[in-house]
């Protein structure tokens, strides 16, 4: 399967870039970016080619692999599936319900296979945990805390304009999200409150009746950084446990699965874009839960 990478920021780089040019299967075929010469500085590192048109390099290759904001990629993502490529998405899939639809819409209407790249949740340990804890059920609830710290010296994000702007709950969210809702189960409400730091903290009831909290912030204090998940019920306490690879082997994973959704003639994936909608939903309700003050039905 030939790839085209749409994006040159280090993410793209150093992970979608460089475990496809390292896949014994599928193929770099291309970079586009919104920097032609950081595209082309990119596509010489890794020995392919550097287009000058996103939608020339979409016609090109028969899946893209997308590392750009939210709002960017996902007009692109659009695009992509419209002209029946499929799609290795990063997350948050896009920032509305609404952008999301018409993803997903189009990648059912021709049958493509898509996985929007939840980093957890292509490390085996993980999966493993979350399909045992679904199964036993009886959760209470879960709670998620990710406390980044983004903003020191020498970050590779530091400078991102949407992460600024839209904090926590957009973008360490969604991995959050990804771990508690498989066990879960879907959200009904949502409650949300801005706390120091811009850090987002969410209420989440679920329709199995249980509760799912979320504690998220980019600009914790450095000595406050931390990452955790655990559920609690009949069973006691179960922390999810760490993930044990690299996010350049998850995405190498990621990879795979989308191959194999792609043989099977678009088989869904636990994390395709049916579930990516499902995660920026929540976090669509929890944005307008904090800005208006009260409780939101996710769309």
């Amino acid at each position: 399967m030939r790839f085209g990478v749409l994006g040159t920021g280090h993410w793209a780089a150093e992970t979608h870039a460089a475990a496809l040019a390292a896949h014994p299967v599928a193929e770099l075929a291309g970079i586009w970016g919104r920097d032609p010469a950081k595209a082309k500085a990119l596509a010489g590192r890794w020995g392919t080619r550097a287009y000058p048109d996103a939608d020339e390099l979409i016609a090109d290759v028969d899946a893209v692999a997308i590392a750009l904001p939210p709002d960017i990629q996902s007009g692109l993502a659009e695009r992509a599936a419209l002209a029946g490529r499929h799609l290795l998405l990063d997350k948050p899939l896009a920032f509305g319900t609404e952008e999301a639809d018409r993803i997903v819409h189009a990648v059912d209407e021709r049958g493509l296979a898509s996985i929007v790249f939840f980093t957890n949740r292509f490390a085996a340990p993980v999966e493993t945990f979350l399909r045992q804890a679904a199964a036993d059920g009886g959760w209470d609830g879960g709670r998620a805390t990710a406390f980044a710290s983004i903003f020191q010296p020498g970050g590779h994000y530091g400078h991102s304009h949407w992460r600024r702007e839209r904090g926590g709950l957009w973008d360490v969210g969604p991995h959050s999200l990804s771990v508690l809702l498989p066990v879960l189960g879907p959200v009904a409400e949502v409650t949300a409150l801005e706390g120091p730091r811009g850090a987002a903290h969410v209420l989440l009831r679920h329709h199995s009746g249980a509760i799912g909290t979320l504690a998220l912030t980019l600009d914790a204090r450095p000595a406050a950084q931390g990452f955790s998940c655990d559920f609690y019920g009949e069973r006691g306490i179960a922390a999810v446990p760490e993930a044990g690879t690299t996010a350049l082997d998850a995405f190498a994973t990621a990879v795979d699965r989308l191959l194999g959704a792609a043989r099977d003639g678009g088989a869904a994936d636990p994390c395709d874009v049916r579930f990516g909608r499902e995660v920026v939903a929540v976090l669509e309700a929890a944005d307008r839960s904090g800005r208006e003050g009260r409780t939101v039905v996710p769309r």
